[in-house]
C-alpha cells in the first residue's frame, strides 16, 4: 500500500468512526463497514440516502444502520449459494434414493430368479411351470419399469445438475462484478493482477498497470447529484472497458478509481492505450437524462507503471499510485507513467505529489 493510499484509508476510517461516536452507533464490524463504505463513496446510492438524512436534519440510528447494512452491505451471494448448496444436496439425495429402491428391486429380481431355476431343476408340473414362467414375466416388466424410472430420475438429476451450475457459475460472476459500473470489482482486480503477475513473471512477458482517477469528481456529484454521478462512473467504465484488448482486465478501484491490468502490454503500449481512453473520456459530453441539459465534460487523470521481476501487486500498484497523483498535481487530464515520475522526482522522494 503505497503512502497516499494508506492516507486515503485512514481518513476514511477516521470519518467512520467520528460517525459512529456523533450517532451513538455501537462500533460493531457491520455498522463500521457502512459508515467507512459511506466515508469511501464507493456506493453512491447508499451515500444519496444517508444524505438525504442528515439533509433533513436526521442523523443514523442504530436500528436504521443496521436496516442500511441489510439493504446495501450484506450480501445474498452467500445465500444464493447456500440455496444452490441446498438444492444439490436434495438432488443427490433423491438420486441416492433412486438407485437403492432400483437395488432392492435388481436383488428380489436376482432372488426370484435363483428361486426358480430350483424349481426348473425339479420335476414340476405344467400348471406349476405356467405359474411359475407368469410370476417371471411379472417380476421383469417389474424390474423394467423399476429401471425406466431409474434413468428417468438419473436425466433429471443430470438436467438439474447442469442448471445447478449454470447458477453457481453465475454467483461467482456476480461475486467478481460491481454491481454499479458492471466491471470487475476489488477482489476480482487482486485476484486478476496475482494472476497477470505470476503468468508475467514465468512467460518473461511485458506487463502493464494503470490507476485511472476521475478529476473533481466530488465537486460534480455535489453539483448535480449522485444519479448523475452514478452515469458518470458507468460512462468511465464502459469507455475503459472498450478501449482495451480481450485478455486486459478493467476494474472498479473503490470510489471514482479505475485500474487495467494490461497484460503483453510494455510501457510504451499502456501509455498509447491510456492516451486513447483519456481522450475517449473527454470527447464525451454529458447529458441529464431527466431535462437533457447539457453538463459539459469531464476528465480523468491516469498513471502508468510497468512490472518488474522484483515486484509484488503492492510494489506495482504503488509505483502506478504515485504517477497517478503526480497526474493529479500536474494539472489533471494527463497521463502519468513511471519514467517521467523517476526523471521529474528527486532520489530523495521529498517530490512526492499529493492531491486532493
Amino acid at each position: 500500500m503505497s503512502d497516499q493510499e494508506f492516507k486515503r484509508a485512514l481518513g476514511y476510517a477516521n470519518s467512520a468512526f467520528e460517525l459512529l461516536k456523533r450517532s451513538g452507533i455501537p462500533p460493531y464490524p457491520q455498522f463500521y463497514e457502512l459508515l467507512y463504505t459511506y466515508a469511501t463513496g464507493v456506493n453512491p446510492t447508499l451515500n444519496n440516502r444517508i444524505n438525504e438524512m442528515f439533509r433533513n436534519g436526521g442523523s443514523p440510528t442504530e436500528g436504521l444502520a443496521e436496516a442500511l447494512y441489510n439493504e446495501f452491505l450484506k450480501s445474498n451471494v452467500n445465500d444464493r449459494m447456500t440455496a444452490v448448496s441446498k438444492r444439490m444436496h436434495d438432488r443427490i439425495e433423491a438420486v441416492h434414493d433412486a438407485i437403492d429402491s432400483a437395488m432392492t428391486t435388481a436383488n428380489a429380481y436376482s432372488g426370484s430368479l435363483q428361486s426358480a431355476g430350483g424349481d426348473l431343476e425339479r420335476e414340476i408340473s405344467a400348471a406349476a411351470i405356467k405359474a411359475l414362467s407368469a410370476k417371471l414375466l411379472a417380476e421383469t416388466r417389474m424390474m423394467q419399469e423399476t429401471n425406466r424410472s431409474l434413468e428417468q430420475k438419473l436425466q433429471d438429476s443430470r438436467d438439474d445438475i447442469a442448471a445447478l451450475q449454470r447458477d453457481l457459475d453465475d454467483v461467482r460472476r456476480e461475486s467478481m462484478l460491481d454491481p454499479l459500473t458492471k466491471i470487475a470489482n476489488r477482489k476480482s482486480f487482486d485476484e486478476g493482477l496475482d494472476t497477470a503477475i505470476a503468468e508475467a513473471s514465468s512467460s518473461k512477458e511485458p506487463l502493464s498497470l494503470m490507476l485511472v482517477d476521475i478529476d473533481h469528481f466530488k465537486n460534480f456529484n455535489d453539483t448535480y447529484g449522485h444519479q448523475t454521478g452514478d452515469q458518470v462512473l458507468r460512462l468511465v467504465a464502459m469507455t475503459l472497458k472498450s478501449n482495451i484488448r480481450g485478455k486486459d482486465l478493467a476494474a472498479r478501484y473503490g470510489g471514482e478509481e479505475f485500474v487495467a491490468v494490461l497484460p503483453f502490454t510494455d510501457i510504451e503500449g499502456a501509455i498509447t492505450t491510456a492516451e486513447n481512453i483519456r481522450r475517449a473520456i473527454q470527447a464525451k459530453e454529458l447529458l441529464k437524462r431527466s431535462t437533457n441539459e447539457k453538463l459539459g465534460r469531464i476528465t480523468a487523470s491516469f498513471g502508468v507503471a510497468t512490472f518488474r521481476r522484483s515486484d509484488t501487486a503492492a510494489s506495482l500498484i504503488e509505483r502506478a499510485d504515485r504517477c497517478l497523483y503526480a497526474a493529479k498535481h500536474a494539472g489533471r487530464n494527463r497521463v502519468i507513467n513511471e519514467q517521467e515520475l523517476v526523471n521529474a522526482i528527486p532520489a530523495t522522494g521529498k517530490g512526492k505529489a499529493s492531491a486532493a
